[in-house]
């Protein structure tokens, strides 16, 4: 089984990249997604950020929006909140593992891999990259998002540049959809995944 990690900072097309991996046959791990189901559904988790971080849980259920303000900007306390996450999602990693043991290839799509020093468990790293002003382009497109919002997630995120020279694979989305999924294809075929049609 071959372990690919797939990541990039904000707005460089992650999701649509996985997507691509995942409708070629190659089960995709979506650690922001196990985090969002966990802080949705999780009533223990839900009753730790409540406890920890005042004023974020209301009738058991978390406030996004609220949490995401006391952690953006405040490494201490995104440092606390990831405490009590990350052993969740580690566990939550290890049963997709097992559940998909006879597959060739998993893709894990790990937004923070270089910033949570985790790249070294994984064979290969794909990092997903565009240019400058298409991310800004397309994150400041996002309901809710600002430029102070997105120089303070950009804050937290190794620079792009960085994350290219660290990976095994770049993927990039500048183009049209075509474009990036012939790379996505060019990847599985250089690594003898077998993909499906």
């Amino acid at each position: 089984m071959i372990r690919l990690a797939l990541t990039g900072s904000i707005g460089m097309g992650k999701s649509t990249v996985a997507d691509m991996f995942e409708r070629a046959g190659v089960p995709v791990f979506d650690a922001d997604a196990v985090v969002r189901d966990l802080r949705a559904n999780d009533p223990n988790l839900i009753a730790a950020i409540g406890e920890r971080f005042a004023g974020t849980v209301s009738d058991g259920a978390l406030d996004r929006e609220a949490l995401a303000r006391a952690v953006l900007g405040a490494p201490a306390e995104l440092h606390a909140l990831e405490a009590l996450v990350h052993p969740l999602v580690h566990a939550a990693r290890t049963r997709f593992i097992l559940d998909h043991r006879d597959a060739p290839a998993l893709l894990f799509d790990i937004p923070l891999l270089f910033e949570t020093g985790g790249g070294e468990v994984f064979d290969k790293v794909i990092v997903v990259s565009a240019p400058e002003e298409v991310q800004r382009d397309r994150v400041l497109r996002r309901p809710g998002m600002t430029p102070d919002k997105l120089e303070a997630i950009l804050a937290r995120q190794m620079p792009d540049a960085e994350k290219r020279r660290r990976a095994d694979l770049v993927i990039d989305t500048s183009g049209d959809l075509s474009t990036t999924e012939s790379q996505v294809r060019e990847i599985l075929a250089c690594l003898e995944i077998p993909a499906e049609r």
